[in-house]
C-alpha cells in the first residue's frame, strides 16, 4: 500500500459515488489539530459545487464507503464537511516497508502522462556576468523541471538568448573601446556602455586571440560576436558549477532569420492588431482588455523586448509544447501580460502558458545587508557567492521560500556548519544515519530486508515518536505532489527541514542500536526510512546527501 494507492482507493469510492464528478480533485491536507486525525479531505466542497448537495451529506456519504480500508485506518470521521482518516497501525508498518523497499515507487504519481513541456528559465542576455537574482532563477527553473519529469510530463530545459539588438552592439562596442584603451588610444567611454573589469578581460581575450589592429568601427561585428560568445560560455560554465545544464540553446536569431518574426506581423496585420503611429508599430493591446496599446517596432525599425517574446512563444506552441512555463524575475511582471494576450489573439491557448515570477534576493551578514566587493562590475556576481557559500548551500538557500516572497540571503548562515544551516542540518541527518547503520553492522544488527521484516519486530516501534516520525514520512508523496501541482518547489527544502527536526531529537532521546536486538533492528528500519526520504528529496534539489561530515 502506497499513497498513491491510497488516493486512488479514495477516488474510486468518489467515482462510483458520482460518476458525473469523477475527475473532480482529491486533495489531503495535515489538519490544524492532533485530534482530528492524520488526512482531512476536502473534496466534498468540490463535489457539492457539481452535484448541487449539501457537502456535510456527501462527506459523510464518502466516509461511509471508505470501511473497505478498515485495515488500513480507523473508522473514517467527518467534521463540517471534511472527511478525518486516522492511520491504523498496521497502515503505518505497511509504508514504512514501502519506503524501505523503493522509494521512488512511494513517491511516484503521473500528473502529465507524457505531456510535452518545455521550462524556459535565466534566459539571461550574454551581456555580462550572471547575478545573485539569475542563480535563483536558474535553481527555481531546474527544480520546477526536475519536479514535473517526476510528475510524468516531457520536459525540455530551455535557455533563450539574445544574440542581436542593441545590447549586443553596445556590448561589442564596450569592448571594441577598452580594447582600444589596451591598445593606447584614447577612448570617450559612454556612460551607458557596460562597466565593468569583465569588459577588460573580454577586450584583453580579443587582443590575444586577433592581435591589436581591429580597433576600427568597421570591425564591430566581430567584437559583438566574441564578446557574445565569450559570455555565453562563462554563463553557461556558472551554471554548470551548481549542477544546471540545458537541453536546448534558443537564439533570437533564430526568430529573424527563419522569417517567423515576419510571419507574425503579417497575422497581426491582418487581424488589424497592429498599427503605425510616430514611425513606430504599435499593437492593439488596449483591445485585448490590457490598459493601453503597446510598441512592438521602435521608429528605429528595432522590435521590442514584447514583439520578440510574442514571436518565441508562438513557436513554443508550433514546436508542439502542450505545457510551456516561464520563469521570470520580477521585473517581467509588468511585461508578460502584454505577451501572452498577443500570443493569445493569434489563436493559441495561453492557459497552457504557466509564468512563474520569483522576486529579488538580498544578501545579509550577520542580519544586515551587504554588498560583496567584486572586481565584475557593480553588482554580485553568482560565481563570487558559490565561491564564497559553495554550491549546495547556494541551490538549497535559493529554493527555501517561496518564489514570490523576497529572498534574504545570510552569507554566514550559509556558511557554517550548525543546526542554524538548513542544508547543513539536512544533510546531517543523512549523514547521522548512514553512521548509525555502519555502527549497528560492527555489533551484528542487520538492516532488515523489507520482504523479510516480521510484524512483531515492527511492534517494537510504538512510542508516539516514533509514530510521529512514520507520519512525517507518509506526508512525503503529497509533498512532491504539491508542489508539482502548484509549482511550489520550496515546499521539499520545508519539509526536509520538518522532518529533520523530528529526527534529530528522537536521534538523542532514544538509542537506535541498544542492548536488545529485536528493538535495535525494527528503530534501524524506521531511521533507514527516513534517511530514504531525506535522500530522495535533496535529490530532486539537485543536492548530494553525504555518508559522512
Amino acid at each position: 500500500m502506497n499513497w498513491t494507492n491510497l488516493q486512488d482507493t479514495i477516488q474510486g469510492v468518489i467515482s462510483r459515488l458520482y460518476p458525473e464528478a469523477r475527475d473532480v480533485e482529491l486533495v489531503m491536507e495535515k489538519p490544524p489539530q492532533p485530534e482530528f486525525g492524520d488526512i482531512a479531505i476536502p473534496v466534498a466542497f468540490s463535489l457539492a459545487r457539481i452535484v448541487k448537495r449539501n457537502p456535510i451529506e456527501i462527506a459523510r456519504e464518502i466516509a461511509d464507503n471508505l470501511t473497505l480500508n478498515a485495515r488500513f485506518f480507523d473508522p473514517a470521521e467527518t467534521r463540517g464537511g471534511f472527511i478525518n482518516l486516522t492511520y491504523s497501525r498496521s497502515f503505518l508498518m505497511a509504508c514504512l516497508r514501502d519506503i524501505n523497499r523503493d522509494i521512488e515507487s512511494f513517491r511516484s504519481f503521473n500528473l502529465g502522462n507524457g505531456v510535452k513541456t518545455q521550462v524556459e528559465f535565466v534566459s539571461a542576455n550574454p551581456t555580462g556576468p550572471l547575478t545573485v537574482g539569475h542563480g535563483r532563477q536558474a535553481v527555481l527553473g531546474e527544480t520546477l523541471a526536475n519536479l514535473l519529469s517526476l510528475a510524468g510530463y516531457k520536459v525540455t530545459r530551455e535557455y533563450y538568448f539574445n544574440n542581436t539588438g542593441r545590447q549586443i552592439r553596445f556590448l561589442g562596442d564596450s569592448v571594441r573601446l577598452r580594447y582600444k584603451e589596451l591598445n593606447g588610444e584614447p577612448v570617450d567611454f559612454p556612460d551607458d556602455y557596460y562597466q565593468g573589469e569583465y569588459i577588460v578581460d573580454l577586450a584583453q581575450k580579443f587582443r590575444d586571440q586577433f592581435g591589436s589592429d581591429l580597433s576600427d568601427k568597421k570591425h564591430l561585428p566581430l567584437f559583438e560576436k566574441f564578446a557574445a560568445e565569450q559570455m555565453m560560455n562563462q554563463i553557461k560554465n556558472t551554471l554548470e558549477q551548481i549542477g544546471i545544464k540545458y537541453d536546448s540553446y534558443f537564439n533570437e536569431n533564430q526568430l529573424i532569420d527563419s522569417g517567423k518574426l515576419k510571419e507574425v506581423l503579417e497575422q497581426l496585420e491582418a487581424k488589424d492588431l497592429s498599427y503605425l503611429k510616430d514611425g513606430a508599430l504599435w499593437a492593439r493591446t488596449s483591445q485585448l482588455g490590457l490598459d493601453q496599446d503597446r510598441v512592438l517596432i521602435k521608429s528605429t525599425g528595432e522590435p521590442t523586448y514584447r514583439l520578440l517574446d510574442i514571436v518565441y512563444h508562438k513557436d513554443k506552441f508550433d514546436r508542439g509544447f502542450q505545457l510551456i512555463v516561464d520563469v521570470f524575475g520580477a521585473d517581467h511582471q509588468s511585461t508578460y501580460p502584454d505577451v501572452l494576450a498577443v500570443v493569445g489573439a493569434l489563436g493559441y491557448d495561453v492557459s497552457r502558458i504557466k509564468v512563474v515570477i520569483h522576486q529579488f534576493v538580498t544578501l545579509t551578514r550577520g542580519g544586515e545587508t551587504i554588498k560583496m566587493s567584486t572586481r565584475k562590475a557593480n553588482f554580485v556576481t553568482l560565481d563570487e557567492l558559490v565561491e564564497e557559500v559553495g554550491p549546495e548551500a547556494t541551490r538549497f538557500f535559493f529554493i527555501l521560500r517561496s518564489a514570490n516572497s523576497h529572498l534574504n540571503f545570510d552569507l554566514e548562515v550559509a556558511k557554517s556548519q550548525s543546526d542554524e544551516n538548513p542544508v547543513f542540518y539536512v544533510q546531517y541527518g543523512c549523514a547521522r544515519i548512514s553512521s548509525i547503520i555502519r555502527f549497528a553492522q560492527n555489533k551484528d544488527v542487520p538492516l532488515l530486508n523489507p520482504e523479510e521484516i516480521e510484524e512483531r519486530i515492527l511492534n517494537y516501534l510504538d512510542s508516539p515518536e516514533e509514530h510521529n516520525l512514520i507520519k512525517m514520512l507518509i506526508e512525503y508523496p503529497q509533498v512532491i505532489r504539491k508542489a508539482a501541482i502548484e509549482f511550489n518547489p520550496h515546499l521539499i527544502p520545508q519539509y526536509l527541514i520538518d522532518l529533520s527536526k523530528l529526527f534529530h531529537p528522537f536521534y538523542h532521546d532514544y538509542r537506535v542500536v541498544s542492548g536488545d536486538l529485536e528493538q535495535s533492528m525494527a528503530r534501524l528500519f524506521l531511521v533507514n526510512a527516513v534517511r530514504e526520504v531525506l535522500r530522495d528529496g535533496l535529490n530532486i534539489l539537485g543536492i548530494s546527501a553525504p555518508e559522512k561530515m
